[in-house]
């Protein structure tokens, strides 16, 4: 278990060294990783994905924590659209790990590699949507948060890779955006964990040390290291020239994206 343990600790810090230099949710790095390390680790087909998706949104419970209070010192948090995009999000978690747990666990990865395909073209692109709207009322607000939330919840991310360019294509300033998306992913982290959690509760594949889709160990080798290395990477990046960063690691995430892809279509 000590040696378990420390692997994980290992992860971590590469999954928030990689999440702070590339700017990204750790999500987005969290869940290849785990689902590598769970195949390694013999963990069965049917539940290794399942896990890795539930473990990184209880771990982006620990990490949103930080990450919104600095924002929100910032004033960077604009609570009034977080209200009701967060109503929504927690409907949609809630359905989003309900889907994820009607797929199969090489479905899944199917859908996960699709998602990071998507991401990979968009950041070697730099595709950005351009702010051509005005801020929705709330029921629209809601209804996106729904979407948001379940999508994030079956990739096991935050959000912020959704949010963001949501909240930019209705003209609110990136620095803001990025706040008030940081602040969705807590909901998006809390309703999908717990949800994953009650979904896998006694699932026979499962290993030792699983709290229903949430592997113990894991979590928190995680998030002992994480946040740290995202300090920084952050701070790596600054010293680093940031496009050519980003088209290496598209090339990266594009390369995890079509083996998750191919290997869901060859079950």
């Amino acid at each position: 278990m000590l040696l378990l343990l420390l692997t994980y600790l290992i992860l971590g810090a590469c999954a928030g060294l990689i999440a702070g230099l590339f700017g990204l949710g750790g999500g987005l790095v969290i869940v290849p990783v785990l689902i590598f390390s769970f195949e390694a680790q013999g963990m069965s087909p049917e539940v290794l994905t399942h896990v890795a998706v539930g473990t990184s949104l209880a771990t982006i419970i620990v990490t949103s924590i930080s990450s919104i209070r600095a924002h929100h010192l910032r004033g960077a948090v604009l609570w009034p659209l977080f209200s009701p995009l967060a109503v929504g999000i927690c409907l949609g978690a809630v359905i989003g790990v309900k889907t994820a747990a009607s797929l199969s666990g090489p479905h899944l990865q199917t859908v996960i590699g699709c998602f990071a395909i998507i991401i990979a073209v968009q950041m070697g692109f730099g595709f950005k949507p351009k702010p051509s709207r005005t801020v929705p009322g709330k029921p629209q607000l809601g209804a996106a948060g729904g979407l948001i939330g379940w999508a994030s919840a079956i990739f096991g991310i935050g959000g912020g890779s959704l949010t963001v360019p949501y909240l930019s294509w209705h003209n609110v300033k990136m620095q803001q955006a990025v706040g008030t998306a940081a602040a969705c992913g807590l909901p998006i982290a809390v309703m999908g964990a717990l949800t994953n959690i009650y979904e896998g509760w006694g699932h026979p594949d499962l290993t030792e040390w699983s709290l229903g889709f949430v592997y113990l160990p894991a979590f928190f080798g995680i998030i002992l290291t994480s946040a740290l290395f995202a300090k920084f990477g952050a701070k790596l990046a600054h010293n680093l020239p940031a496009d050519i960063l980003k088209r290496c690691f598209a090339v990266l995430l594009l390369i995890v994206g079509v083996r998750f892809l191919l290997a869901g279509l060859g079950n």
